[in-house]
């Protein structure tokens, strides 16, 4: 095991504390700029390992740079940014940036984003989404290998050619200049490409244990033998979904959101795989019929308690860490999990749950990542 890593399961969350995957719709409530600062050094001194960004309604680089500069040791992470409409120098510089005002505290996540919004939102043309990150990933390591140790920048491929680099526009070393890079993925053929260049993998919601170990982490020892890379080091991190409140009658409406928000991940294409693991792919074609007609409110009916127990976690805060580690230590080294803080009485409960889930050995996920 690297000293860079610890033996045991950790623990970072999105902001607003207690935020959960929301699908489509808005969150409960929206992130608040000016407290950034605050809640994550609140993280800090309660002893959180890390805490991420997605890339939805701000910049997620300028949400980073606030909560570096309010803190020592949280570690931080985009999860994730949209890769594709950057181009990689400029993602590299936005990176280096806040890898310097960290301390080197800082991981990139990155994602592909489905053709519609890559076409129709960022107004670019679409390609093939695993060759293009691919290549994404190796010209931004590429750009960082130049300003670190001078080499010569040098990347051609079929959608970047990338070899000027002035002093003017060359940052120069760093003290930290190792930026692990994460991705985000669903299906195999991702998965596979995630072990080729990645130095993890970031699942999305819909993906169960079983459907990280027996389909994507195949895909990835795949991905790193195919590269000749090393999974010693390798991250699963996990954005749960989850059911939780202080009283089972708090709780009641929290099932039911979370049964509308599989009805529609079950609806989307791109996640079909994952719910065809489970032998749920004909509901899965179903529910895209039934969402295409904008047939909305009829879709959470479908579905069971059994199919929302398969891909939820549900308890009260007194059952919900020892539920999160039962079910996901034996796969996952990170865990995005947060409940909400609005008094002292709550910050407690949260360094207590912090304490329970990063107490969670990451024995059983290391063997699961290396295949033994």
């Amino acid at each position: 095991m690297s000293a860079i890593f610890p033996n045991t399961m950790l623990l970072e969350t999105l902001l607003p504390l207690g935020k959960v995957d929301p699908g489509l719709r808005a969150p409960e409530v929206p992130l608040d700029l000016a407290t950034v600062g605050k809640n994550a050094r609140l993280l800090d001194e309660i002893g959180y390992h890390g805490m991420v960004v997605e890339e939805t309604k701000d910049d997620p680089f300028v949400i980073m740079a606030l909560a570096a500069e309010a803190t020592q040791k949280l570690k931080l992470a985009t999860s994730v940014a949209i890769a594709f409409p950057r181009s990689p120098t400029v993602t590299a510089m936005s990176a280096w940036t806040l890898q310097k005002l960290s301390g080197g505290r800082f991981t990139l996540g990155l994602g592909t984003q489905v053709k519609a919004h890559i076409e129709r939102r960022f107004g670019m043309p679409a390609s093939p989404a695993g060759p293009w990150i691919r290549e994404y990933v190796r010209a931004v390591r590429a750009v960082w290998d130049c300003w670190q140790n001078g080499a010569k920048l040098d990347v051609k491929g079929p959608h970047y050619n990338i070899n000027l680099m002035v002093p003017l526009f060359n940052p120069g070393p760093i003290e930290h200049p190792r930026i692990p890079i994460q991705l985000a993925a669903v299906n195999p053929v991702m998965s596979q490409i995630v072990g080729e260049v990645a130095d993890g993998l970031r699942a999305h919601p819909v993906c169960t244990p079983s459907y990280i170990e027996q389909v994507m982490l195949p895909a990835v020892r795949a991905g790193a033998a195919k590269a000749g890379r090393s999974l010693a080091d390798f991250e699963v991190c996990m954005k749960p979904l989850v059911a939780t409140a202080a009283t089972e009658a708090e709780l009641v409406p929290k099932v039911r959101d979370v049964r509308a928000r599989i009805s529609f991940y079950a609806s989307t294409p791109q996640y079909r795989a994952a719910f065809a693991h489970h032998g749920l792919g004909a509901l899965a074609d179903e529910l895209k019929l039934l969402s295409r007609a904008q047939r909305w409110e009829e879709m959470p009916r479908f579905i069971t308690d059994d199919i929302l127990h398969t891909f939820v976690t549900i308890g009260t805060y007194d059952q919900i860490a020892r539920k999160l580690t039962d079910r996901y230590a034996g796969v996952v080294t990170l865990c995005e999990f947060s409940i909400p803080v609005n008094n002292a009485a709550d910050r407690e409960r949260l360094a207590a749950l912090a304490r329970d889930i990063q107490g969670e050995s990451q024995q059983r996920a290391r063997r699961a990542i290396a295949g033994t």
